[in-house]
């Protein structure tokens, strides 16, 4: 499944070059292309700011004969309208179809742009809920943020919902498949899987280069399931929901390790009645010091993590 590596490194090389060029400053959404009619836009790794409109995640664009594929739309109607008019420096195609990979902001509430220019908006059924129950909080929360820049935002869901664990699409002879195992950090969390050129898009699913983030509505075990899913494509191109392009075994390193390591110690700790905050002190966070926010947000993960595996 996929082809060598060595296929791609010019667009890994590229990729890699253009994320460390891009400023945190201020948003420019640009596409850069990690396979033949493959791209991706690496966002900021930073929290949401009125400068970077919280694009902090990153976007992906497949290009067909038969119009083009937009992997997240960004968190405002603003911020999608920077994505389209991006879009359009790469391919005359026009966006027909767009992917949620999960119900987080930026994987979803700039739906309403690219409905409005009639667009088919998908995302798995299980992110339903949780875009409805937590839809209103996101705009809530980043109205006093991105200020002006939320102008236009509002809510609007998938015009189609996808049931099954894989789903196959097929657009002018492209083949997507969306793959889903009950999500992780979010419910509706899925991949992306271009199996023609080995390039999968991970949503919320992979963190790299920054530690991975966890709410009320995550849960690790299923995110171990939807990792294991991604494992077994093997794919050749890693393009994370946060963090550089990159491969499988940094996304193993940066992710996989982690949530794997959280579970087997905070199981332990739960059934020894070992007490929470002894366990977080105890948890041995040494292999992932080198990623981004890992001494502020290890704690709170581990803490949920505990939390989580109390109650199964």
């Amino acid at each position: 499944m996929g082809i060598p590596l060595t296929g791609f490194q010019p667009f890994l090389v590229a990729a890699v070059a253009a994320t460390l060029a891009w400023s945190a400053q201020a948003v420019e959404v640009v596409f850069q292309p990690v396979a033949p009619n493959v791209y991706a836009h690496v966002g900021d790794t930073e929290g949401r700011t009125y400068e970077n409109e919280a694009l902090n995640a990153n976007i992906g664009l497949v290009v067909t004969p038969a119009g083009a594929v937009l992997i997240d739309p960004g968190a405002s109607f603003q911020s999608a309208r920077q994505i389209a008019e991006a879009a359009k420096k790469v391919t005359p195609q026009p966006i027909r179809w767009v992917i949620n990979t999960g119900g987080q902001d930026h994987r979803w509430l700039g739906n309403g742009y690219f409905k409005a220019q009639g667009a088919e908006i998908m995302a798995h059924a299980d992110a339903e809920a949780d875009m409805r129950a937590r839809g209103p909080e996101h705009l809530k929360a980043n109205a006093p943020v991105l200020k002006d820049k939320m102008d236009g935002t509002e809510i609007v869901l998938p015009t189609r919902w996808l049931t099954d664990a894989n789903t196959r699409l097929d657009m002018g002879g492209t083949v997507l498949e969306v793959v889903h195992r009950k999500g992780g950090h979010t419910p509706g969390d899925s991949l992306v899987w271009l199996p023609q050129s080995g390039v999968v898009f991970t949503g919320d699913v992979v963190y790299v280069d920054r530690i991975l983030g966890l709410h009320p509505v995550s849960k690790t075990r299923t995110w171990v399931e939807s990792f294991e899913a991604l494992e077994a494509l093997n794919p050749t191109v890693v393009v994370p929901g946060h963090g550089r392009v990159t491969t499988l075994a940094q996304a193993q390193k940066d992710t996989g390790n982690l949530l794997r390591a959280l579970r087997a110690h905070m199981g332990q700790a739960v059934a020894a009645g070992t007490d929470m905050s002894a366990a977080i002190k105890r948890f041995d966070a040494a292999p992932y010091q080198h990623l981004k926010h890992v001494e502020v947000w290890l704690p709170q993960i581990a803490n949920l993590t505990y939390l989580e595996m109390e109650q199964e």
